[in-house]
């Protein structure tokens, strides 16, 4: 078994608190989206975020990867270019539930949390061949994802 390690340096276990996903089998790049997106957040704002992108009330804006990316008229932040990536929002969702219980565990308040750090690790490549037509095959290729969030209790507006 692997020894992961966080890719926040800064941690304070007094006021920090943090949770992790390993090898998730979501998009890198829809990941990483997200992750940008929820930075900032309140974790009620962040669930509501989220499950309106389950929704599709509410796109996320492609940043960086947003070639061939069709506009949305409902994105915030003055970005244009936005996806409804399901899939991830609903393992960050479990993110977030796994976040708030070792927040409880550690006594914070819930409701003075603000999300500070998201990080989006590419994992492991799973390479694998599909079986084409005469005889051949093509290879297959999925990349991984860990994704960590920290979030700090404090006096947030």
């Amino acid at each position: 078994m692997p020894n992961y390690s966080y890719a926040f340096q800064t941690f304070d276990k007094s006021k920090h608190v943090r949770a992790a996903i390993r090898e998730k089998d979501i998009s890198h790049k829809h990941a990483r989206e997200v992750a940008v997106s929820l930075n900032g957040l309140s974790i009620e704002k962040a669930r509501e975020f989220l499950e309106n992108v389950i929704t599709r009330k509410i796109a996320v804006p492609y940043r960086r990867y947003n070639n061939e990316v069709g506009h949305r008229s409902n994105i915030r932040d003055g970005f244009f270019a936005g996806r409804y990536p399901q899939k991830t929002a609903k393992e960050f969702l479990k993110l977030l539930d796994n976040l708030e219980s070792n927040a409880e565990y550690k006594g914070m308040d819930l409701d003075r949390l603000k999300i500070i750090n998201t990080v989006v690790h590419k994992g492991t490549k799973l390479e694998r061949f599909t079986p084409r037509a005469m005889g051949r095959a093509s290879p297959k290729f999925d990349t991984l994802v860990h994704v960590e969030i920290v979030a700090q209790e404090g006096r947030f507006e």
